[in-house]
């Protein structure tokens, strides 16, 4: 069958996607990927075929973000959702996505929950559609129940209900989503490559703990970088550890001046190599990042940002697989504390190995074809 793959823009929304869509590849169908034209670049290097459509436009979009000023995170992912996705990037997208929908007529769309000209399109012409989780669910609802109007403005004749009644993937173990949470969301496991062999030896001295610091792929262009990533570079200098911090692409590695002789910076390194020599990880609580940690069995220290963040950095806690630090990047002060605890004691380490044995026993993401076979 021909399937088109939908996301818009950013690591953290074509990340949960790709084990779906290579999974339906290697099940022998054919798959392309629709996604803003500034994301072609990151489309291509996952192996897959790019088929572009418009960016929102950046004046628009700049003039929301300058509005969030005073209000709280809730309140800024509710504007960002409806304004940000649902209008400027939707409104944008639809004309393109539309025309490949009628120019390949495929059998399934396959799409996230923040790209909604593939869902209107879809809907137009017929097409089933799933959605495949990029966060927990309770997040995905406040992203839902803010759509309604500009659902409408797109032409959508089932809004938000057909949203909420297309079948659901996701990689997110039930206990990370929380007790009760999507119940009806098929759950799955990615088969990750395995890891390429040890780190290189970046640090002098002994084979001391690991650290993983990354505050994922946008932070460091948010006005963090390179303030923050200093601030955590000088905590954990203090620390009998070793330290790999990502900044993510695009930004300049020398800004950060002098590191710790224990401190490591690179723009990017694969997380699969990273994560089997990891103690423990210190982030933002993005969801890519926390899902791979849980998936191996390694606990967190989250100092969420914005967006998802914080919901995920609580469920983190909730679990006993880490420690959320609150305040933002203000919160560094209180790094080293929660880092000790979470290096010295079995207790975060012994939940985050709970979490990565029931994803462990979750089928495998190759076992989603049938039923994707079936939907469509």
């Amino acid at each position: 069958m021909r399937v088109v793959v939908a996301t818009t823009a950013g690591a953290g929304h074509l990340g949960p996607l790709l084990p779906f869509a290579r999974a339906l590849r290697q099940g022998g169908h054919d798959v392309v990927i629709t996604a803003p034209a500034s994301f072609a670049a990151s489309v291509e290097r996952a192996g897959f075929e790019h088929r572009p459509f418009a960016d929102g436009s950046p004046e628009e979009q700049g003039r929301v973000f300058a509005s969030l000023a005073g209000c709280t995170n809730d309140e800024a992912n509710a504007i960002v959702v409806r304004d940000v996705f649902g209008r400027i990037g939707a409104r944008a997208a639809l004309p393109g996505v539309r025309e490949l929908i009628e120019r390949r007529r495929p059998d399934l769309v396959v799409r996230e929950p923040a790209e909604l000209a593939s869902y209107v399109a879809a809907e137009e012409a017929g097409i089933p559609h799933v959605q495949v989780a990029v966060g927990l669910t309770a997040f995905d609802e406040l992203c839902v129940s803010v759509l309604e109007e500009p659902l409408a403005e797109l032409g959508s004749r089932s809004g938000i209900d057909g949203l909420r009644s297309s079948p659901r993937l996701s990689l997110c173990p039930q206990s990370f989503d929380g007790p009760g949470a999507g119940e009806t969301t098929r759950r799955y496991r990615d088969v990750a490559p395995a890891a390429t062999g040890p780190l290189p030896e970046w640090w002098a001295g002994p084979d001391l703990p690991l650290v993983y610091v990354t505050f994922g792929s946008v932070a460091a262009g948010f006005g963090l970088f390179p303030a923050l990533y200093q601030q955590v570079a000088a905590v954990v200098a203090e620390l009998p550890v070793r330290v790999l911090m990502t900044t993510g692409g695009g930004v300049d590695l020398s800004l950060l001046g002098p590191l710790p002789a224990n401190v490591h910076a690179e723009q990017w390194w694969p997380q699969e190599d990273v994560m089997p020599h990891t103690t423990a990880v210190v982030g933002h609580g993005g969801f890519g990042t926390t899902l791979a940690a849980l998936v191996a069995g390694v606990p967190i220290v989250a100092i969420p940002l914005f967006a998802d963040q914080p919901a995920n950095a609580a469920r983190v806690a909730a679990i006993g697989a880490g420690i959320a630090l609150d305040g933002g990047a203000t919160a560094v002060g209180n790094l080293a504390d929660a880092l000790q605890r979470v290096l010295d004691g079995e207790t975060y380490a012994r939940s985050a190995r709970a979490v990565a044995e029931e994803i462990r026993e979750l089928p495998a993401v190759g076992e989603c074809v049938p039923f994707l076979e079936g939907v469509a």
